[in-house]
């Protein structure tokens, strides 16, 4: 009965919209660990281990011959923080807060900032881990030279925009199908391991090889900068907007799931889960 209403412009809104994504961005930073560089360590640690891995794989097995020629550990390392940007950011996305979320209660808060939060904690990590390691391979180990830094960070954004896209409609279709989604999830997760084509170049597949991983976004993404990062090297069997074409569908698709699922949010959904 007695409510103050306040008239609020479209430039108020959009700071109170912008200052709430960005402490839900700093909340989603601390979920791993309480200090938040800590978070950031551990999220290097990782990605450090895997390019090791890959790095003792490819010289035991004698691979090193197929990757291109220039900078080995950077090949790998093109490769690998293309598949974590995607992967981490597919998973904050799918494991974003719902319609029925105890932080849904407060009047602010909404689903588009606690998705947008999510996909953003996830590329400012993995932007932020990129940076340092390859800071300090240069001053540390190797003064290596990337032909086109710009193209090279834009297929990392794709990586990530296309991560955020797979990851919206698993999102709209979690709360109906809870397991499914889940088993998706981790399976898409796994498969990107190879179907990524972080461990090969695309110009050295024969055609019908071709045809296995070439519906895979995050596959044109990393051929596509190898080709930015290596002047010797020139993808011809990639494109650059298809991963900007399929994150663009399947965003649309996501938001009219998120929105129909929304409109039809029950509290029950969270003891299925």
């Amino acid at each position: 009965m007695f409510q103050l209403k306040r008239r609020t412009s479209a430039l108020t809104s959009a700071f109170t919209i912008a200052e709430l994504i960005y402490h839900s961005i700093a909340r989603s930073i601390r979920k791993t660990h309480g200090n938040a560089f800590m978070s950031l360590f551990m999220n290097m640690l990782q990605v450090i281990i895997f390019v090791m891995a890959f790095y003792i794989m490819f010289s035991v097995l004698g691979l090193r011959k197929t990757a291109i020629r220039g900078d080995f550990l950077l090949y790998l390392m093109s490769g690998v923080f293309l598949y974590m940007t995607q992967i981490k950011t597919l998973g904050a996305v799918v494991g974003s807060e719902g319609p029925t979320s105890p932080m849904m209660l407060h009047a602010p808060m909404t689903t588009f900032i606690a998705i947008a939060s999510a996909a953003l904690s996830a590329l400012y990590i993995q932007v932020l881990s990129l940076f340092v390691i390859l800071f300090v391979y240069y001053v540390g180990f190797n003064q290596f030279t990337i032909h086109d830094p710009a193209g090279a960070f834009g297929m990392l954004m794709l990586a990530w925009f296309s991560g955020l896209s797979i990851g919206m409609v698993l999102l709209a279709a979690k709360p109906w199908f809870p397991t499914p989604v889940r088993i998706i999830t981790m399976v898409y997760q796994r498969a990107n391991m190879i179907a990524s084509g972080k461990m090969f170049v695309a110009n050295s597949l024969p055609p019908f090889m071709l045809h296995l991983f070439s519906w895979n976004p995050l596959f044109h993404c990393i051929d596509q900068a190898r080709g930015d990062v290596f002047l010797d090297y020139v993808p011809r069997n990639t494109s650059a907007t298809y991963p900007l074409y399929f994150g663009l569908v399947f965003l649309m698709i996501g938001l009219m799931g998120e929105f129909y699922t929304r409109r039809h949010s029950s509290v029950s959904w969270s003891a299925r889960r």
